[in-house]
């Protein structure tokens, strides 16, 4: 199984994002997911490999090609990586906001 730092440093790429972004959107084959990239057909292979090594897609055979789409428990583990910060960040918040209201009573 992939790692959050492997998922972090494959979105690290502005293609995977981009490659990423879209099939958030929808379910994609790669020449429709290489179309209005900057980059050929096999590139784009190349970074959905990248991307599927890191947990964060994966694919199915239709007839004769690959259709790719986000691997929801690589993007939930993803998320939840980024979620513990979010908390801590409130948490730490609510704290300093209980101080306060405790100093003006």
């Amino acid at each position: 199984m992939a790692t959050y730092a492997q998922a972090i440093q494959a979105l690290g790429d502005p293609t995977r994002r981009t490659i990423f972004e879209r099939l958030a959107e929808r379910p994609s084959a790669v020449g429709e997911l290489a179309r209005g990239l900057p980059v050929s057909r096999p590139a784009v292979s190349q970074h959905l490999r990248v991307l599927k090594q890191a947990g964060l897609v994966n694919d199915r055979r239709d007839a004769n090609r690959r259709i790719y789409s986000l691997d929801p428990m690589g993007v939930g583990a993803l998320r939840a990586y980024f979620d513990r910060f979010w908390t801590q960040a409130l948490d730490a918040f609510k704290t300093i906001a209980e101080q306060q209201d405790e100093r003006i009573e």
